[in-house]
């Protein structure tokens, strides 16, 4: 069974048992939506979405069977997760977090590899470990990142060699 981190429960809204949660999650369009499973708390409890909506910077939702505050307030500042086979992705199509510790080469030379996926207001940023030690950060898009294979753990780039200080 493999858990994808979805976000965090950091309120209520309302008195009718909504939640605001803060998601950096990528394919939020696949996941916040009527019937879609979550899984709230280290316990893994499954739940069932009944309404979505985005406000501000929170991802607003409310579950199955919760109609009063009082019901989702031992949820607060618990963690969410989703089933990645729930997600039914194309075989070509992956989570950002599965970049996770891949390779990065240019022109088959490994560069390093990835460790961190850092989220900034104004880009999806790689944070790459050389085997030197040096870390460099890649953004993540077309002009850096060409082919990306998951299975072999391995993401070509081009033009990285710049970025490297």
């Amino acid at each position: 069974m493999s858990y994808i981190y979805l976000g965090k429960i950091v309120n209520t809204h309302g008195i009718k048992g909504e939640l605001r949660l803060i998601s950096d999650f990528d394919l939020k369009d696949l996941v916040f939506k009527k019937g879609f499973s979550v899984y709230i708390g280290e316990e893994k409890r499954k739940e069932i979405i009944n309404s979505y909506r985005p406000h501000k910077q929170y991802d607003m939702i409310t579950l199955e069977g919760y109609t009063n505050i009082n019901e989702v307030l031992g949820d607060l500042k618990k963690s969410v997760y989703i089933k990645k086979e729930d997600l039914n992705l194309q075989e070509s199509e992956y989570l950002l977090e599965e970049l996770l510790d891949c390779y990065v080469t240019e022109k088959n030379k490994t560069i390093g590899q990835i460790k961190e996926i850092v989220y900034n207001k104004a880009n999806i940023l790689l944070k790459v470990k050389s085997a030197e030690g040096k870390i460099f950060y890649i953004p993540y898009n077309d002009v850096f990142i060409k082919n990306v294979n998951i299975a072999k753990k391995s993401v070509e780039g081009e033009n990285i060699q710049g970025l490297i200080i």
